[in-house]
């Protein structure tokens, strides 16, 4: 099964695994997982606004060491997006739920609120 980690699971994932929830531990290392170019581009607004104590480039280059493979942002995934009820507000959060859409793949998140996008949303 291929999963999409969004970004807090991906950065949990590399630098704090004890953080990561049961299922999610089991998900991840069960499936063929995915970080998407999106949740980098995220960590570095964030980080950049002192939002978010993460460097993107420590976990860019942390995505293959951990056996995850990269998902880079595709025209069909911003397409996919106008397509999305408005559930969820984050420009991110909807570029991830429309990549999973259109791989398809599973989107593995702690967010409830994206629940309501659709059975591909996996909430750990």
């Amino acid at each position: 099964m291929r999963v999409l980690l969004d970004t807090h699971l991906l950065l949990w994932a590399l630098s704090s695994p004890e953080r990561l929830s049961n299922p999610a531990r089991q998900r991840i290392n069960s499936s063929e997982v995915y970080a998407s170019a999106a949740s980098i581009w995220e960590i570095s607004i964030k980080s950049a606004l002192g939002k978010l104590k993460a460097d993107p480039n420590e976990v860019l280059a942390g995505v293959e060491p951990a056996g995850f493979n990269h998902l880079p942002i595709a025209g069909g995934h911003a397409a996919k997006v106008v397509e999305l009820p408005l559930i969820h507000k984050d420009p991110f959060d909807r570029l991830l739920v429309a990549q999973a859409r259109f791989e398809p793949m599973i989107l593995l998140t702690d967010d409830d609120l994206l629940r309501g996008y659709g059975d591909f949303v996996e909430v750990v």
